[in-house]
């Protein structure tokens, strides 16, 4: 074995023994997330402290607790945007909401929200369909600091551009400038919307489900996962999920190869939303 290769493995093991030791002293479990993508994120957090090995930095996080909520948000990912991927949101309009308005009362799992752009992104959908009023979004994230931001409904307001283009392609009747006020760089949403939101620490890793609902969002999430920790994953979905309710992932993500693949079928198959089998007539 070359001597890169042998760094390189030797690196891993290191990573692994890390991981192990944040789950022990933090309880936060990082063990099954797929090791390339968690491995950048580690360089990325060696380069932000100032640390040379991994071992320097894993001493001075686990003797400084006070750090580790700057490294949760180097292990956790904030990529996201409001109306991310507006066919999907309008495959939503078109194909889920008919489904949704036969419910007197909605609950809503939009697992991994980072910021709060897909809560938000939720709550507009619904209010522009006349649901909001009898739905509860459940907002989930481990990132403590992510969940603060997320209830605060406040965003950069250089990213409005963006999130209202992708609110006109997803089918919406008004402007996203409806929903917002804008002042000293940010953009605040009204709290009208938040009123129907609960923000709330979850893990997929070692959590439980904790509702039954009609529709679950965990879009762009499973892809950081391992092939254990998306079983796991999938698997609390499909228990979370009333009869024929639905899930939505991301674009570059699937249902298919799952043990619990068979429980669902495909919606709307390029935009990647399925449904519970439906039971009854």
């Amino acid at each position: 074995m070359s001597a890169t290769l042998a760094a390189a493995d030797d690196f891993d093991i290191e990573i692994r023994l890390f991981l192990d030791a944040i789950y022990h002293r933090y309880h936060y479990d990082f063990r099954s997330y797929a090791l390339q993508s968690i491995k950048r994120r580690i360089r990325a957090a060696m380069q932000r402290f100032g640390c040379q090995t991994l071992s320097q930095l894993q001493e001075r996080v686990l003797q400084d607790a006070e750090l580790f909520p700057g490294l949760l948000d180097f292990l956790t990912v904030h990529v996201s945007e409001m109306f991310r991927d507006p066919p999907f949101f309008l495959a939503l309009r078109e194909k889920v909401v008919p489904i949704l308005r036969t419910y007197p009362s909605l609950k809503i799992w939009v697992a991994g929200c980072s910021a709060g752009e897909e809560a938000y992104s939720m709550a507009i959908l619904l209010h522009e369909e006349g649901l909001l009023s009898r739905s509860l979004i459940y907002a989930t994230d481990i990132n403590p600091r992510a969940l603060q931001r997320a209830e605060a409904g406040v965003f950069d307001v250089q990213s409005i551009a963006g999130f209202t283009e992708n609110h006109r392609r997803s089918g919406a009747p008004v402007s996203l400038s409806e929903y917002y006020t804008a002042a000293y760089g940010s953009a605040l949403f009204d709290k009208a919307l938040r009123r129907n939101i609960v923000f709330s620490d979850h893990s997929l890793a070692t959590d439980s489900v904790f509702a039954e609902v009609q529709l679950i969002t965990c879009r762009n999430v499973l892809i950081y996962f391992d092939r254990g920790l998306q079983e796991r994953a999938i698997g609390l979905f499909r228990d979370a999920l009333c009869p024929n309710g639905f899930i939505g992932i991301g674009s570059k993500e699937s249902l298919r190869f799952s043990r619990h693949g068979a429980a669902f079928v495909p919606v709307s198959t390029e935009e990647r939303i399925y449904q519970m089998r439906r039971v009854g007539p």
